[in-house]
C-alpha cells in the first residue's frame, strides 16, 4: 500500500488493482473506507474497465468474434497494475495492453488512474489512451465501498443518502445472472433522501440511469460527519452493499451491465464509450470528507 497525507486526511491505495483502501481523518482518527473483510466482501474499491458488471453468457461480440471479458473487467485484482508516479499529493497507477489483454479485449490501450489529495478532498482521475489503429470501445466506473456505520454507537439504519437535487428515480432490476432487466422499481419519489436499510440490497445493486443530481452525500442522523461524492463526468450511478454488511458502495459509472435481451454486440452496448485511434479520454470523480 502506498500512502499520501496532509493535515486533514491520510489515504492509502493498494497496488493490486489500484484500489483506494484507506481514507483516514487526521482530525478525528475515523476511518471511512470498508476494511475488505474477505468473509463478507474482500474488496475496497475495484476499478471497473473495460466493462461494468456482467456480460451476457460470459463474452462480448466484437466484429463477430467472441471475447471473454471478465465481470467488471481486468483492472480489478490485476498484479500487472503498477505505481508509476508518486508525489507529495498524488499517486498514479498504470496498466498497458499486453498479449494477455488482447486475448480477451482486442484493443491497444494505456490505462492510468491518479489519486490526488487536496485539503479534505480526494479526486480519482482516469486517463485512457487509444494506442491502436482502430476505434476503441469501453466502459469505465468506480466501486468504492465506504464504512457504514462510521461510529460505534450507530447502526446501518441511522444512515441515508442525500442527493444534490430532488429526484423521482427508479432502479433497474437485475436478474440472478447480474444482467439488467427491463423492469424497474421506484426508489426515490419527489425527495432527495434515500434511507439506508440492511435489506435494501437483497436483490443486488440499485441502478440509476437518469438522476438529476451529480453529487450525493452519505450522512447519519446521529453524527455530523459527511462523506460527499461528486460524479459529474458519470451519467450512471450504482448503489450496492452485501446484505447486512457494514458498508455501502457509491459507484459512478460510464456504462452499465449487459441487458438480459442484449445481442452481445459490444460496439452498440448501452452506455458504451468510443475512442478514436490516437485519442485520449479523461473522467474523474471526487470524495470529500466533512467533519
Amino acid at each position: 500500500m502506498a500512502t499520501i497525507e496532509n493535515d486533514i486526511l491520510k489515504i492509502g491505495v493498494n497496488e493490486l488493482g489500484a484500489e483506494l483502501c484507506q481514507i483516514q481523518s487526521k482530525l478525528s482518527g475515523k476511518e471511512y473506507m470498508w476494511d475488505a473483510n474477505p468473509d463478507i466482501w474482500g474488496s475496497y474499491a475495484p476499478v471497473l474497465f473495460p466493462v461494468i458488471g456482467a456480460v451476457k453468457n460470459g463474452y462480448v461480440l466484437i466484429k463477430g468474434k467472441e471475447f471473454k471479458v471478465p465481470r467488471h473487467g481486468f483492472v480489478r485484482n490485476n498484479p500487472n497494475v503498477k505505481l508509476i508516479e508518486e508525489s507529495r499529493d498524488s499517486l498514479t497507477y498504470g496498466l498497458k495492453f499486453s498479449e494477455k489483454t488482447l486475448s480477451i479485449y482486442p484493443y491497444e490501450f494505456d490505462f492510468l488512474i491518479t489519486f490526488s489529495l487536496e485539503g479534505n478532498k480526494i479526486t480519482v482521475s482516469h486517463k485512457i489512451v487509444n494506442l491502436g489503429k482502430q476505434t476503441m470501445f469501453f466502459s469505465l466506473g468506480g466501486h468504492p465501498a465506504f464504512k457504514c456505520p462510521v461510529n460505534d454507537d450507530e447502526v446501518y439504519e441511522d444512515y441515508y443518502l442525500e442527493f444534490e437535487k430532488t429526484e423521482n428515480a427508479s432502479t433497474w432490476l437485475l436478474a440472478k445472472d447480474g444482467l439488467v432487466g427491463r423492469e424497474t422499481k421506484l426508489m426515490i419519489e419527489n425527495t432527495n433522501i434515500l434511507p439506508l436499510d440492511s435489506s435494501m440490497f437483497d436483490n443486488d445493486a440499485l441502478i440509476f440511469k437518469n438522476l438529476n443530481s451529480k453529487s450525493v452525500s452519505l450522512k447519519s442522523k446521529k453524527s455530523s460527519q459527511v462523506l460527499h461524492v461528486e460524479y459529474s463526468d458519470f451519467p450512471y450511478l450504482g448503489i450496492w452493499a452485501k446484505p447486512n454488511a457494514h458498508f455501502v458502495c457509491i459507484e459512478p459509472w460510464l456504462g452499465i451491465a449487459e441487458t438480459a435481451d442484449s445481442d452481445q454486440n459490444f460496439e452498440t452496448k448501452e452506455g458504451i464509450l468510443k475512442l478514436d485511434a490516437g485519442n485520449t479520454f479523461k473522467a474523474s470523480y471526487s470524495i470529500e470528507i466533512k467533519e
